[in-house]
Order: C-alpha cells, then structure tokens, then sequence
C-alpha cells in the first residue's frame, strides 16, 4: 500500500513530533510519503494539496466536519478499500483556516479525530500512528489491543 500524506506547515528536523512521525514510519510495511507546503491562503493551500492526489488514490480529508470512528473502523475501511483493489490513499491534513469545499469534496472519507483543536504538526504524528496502527490491525499483528 502506498500512503501520501498532502500537509500544510512544515515539520522541523529533530522536532518531538518529527521523530514520532519517523519511528512510525520505520515500523511501517506501506509506503509512506510525506508531501508539505507553507502556510498560504485557503486557495493555494487547497491547490497544493490537491495536487497531491493520484489519479487512482482514494482520499481521506481530516476535517473537523468527518466522520470520528475508532480505530478498529479505520483499519476495516482501508482494508475494504484494498481488498476492492485500491493501493494507493492519500491522506490531506490542512491549514489553519481548514480545507476549502473543493477540497472536501474529493474526500472518500472525511475523518474527524474528535472535536479537539490539535496543532498540525502534533495531529502528523497522530495519524502516522494510526495508519501504523491500522496496518497492524489488518496484519493480525497484537499491537493493537482490544
């Protein structure tokens, strides 16, 4: 499985949060493939992140709007989508201001992580776990515990 993750704001070498996100990354079997930009307007944001999406990638938009599930219906939801043949998704993770509705509107699944307010870099980290985390529970792997 391939995974993109199109970001707003850039992630500094050697951050907490930088090393999160790379130790996941390690642990991962996919393919992980972080994408960044600065901070812009809402259109040049938007531009750039749906520049990130390949023509055959299902796409996840982290909106405050999605839809909050656990992490066991993540995992089926990306294992459904690969069983129907789907190798690639792209993940968009946006600015201050949100995404635009263009953006939405590309989503398969607008995802919520709940109704908190995270800093984007830390809200990287996260979802590099929880795809790590999905990836385990589709493996059987015990990483993840009921």
């Amino acid at each position: 499985m391939k995974i993109t993750l199109g970001v707003i704001g850039k992630c500094k070498d050697n951050s907490p949060e930088g090393e999160i996100i790379k130790r996941y990354a390690e642990r991962m079997k996919w393919n992980l493939t972080i994408k960044e930009k600065d901070n812009g307007t809402q259109e040049e944001e938007a531009k750039f992140l749906q520049s990130c999406i390949s023509a055959h990638a299902k796409v996840v938009v982290l909106d405050e709007r999605g839809k909050n599930i656990s992490s066991p219906e993540f995992a089926e939801i990306i294992e459904n989508w690969m069983l129907a043949g789907c190798s690639e998704i792209c993940f968009l993770i946006g600015g201050a201001d949100g995404h635009l509705d263009s953006t939405r509107q590309k989503a398969d699944l607008l995802l919520s992580f709940g109704k908190l307010t995270l800093p984007h870099i830390l809200m990287r980290a996260v979802l590099t776990e929880q795809i790590y985390r999905a990836e385990t529970i589709i493996n059987h792997h015990p990483y993840h515990r009921v």
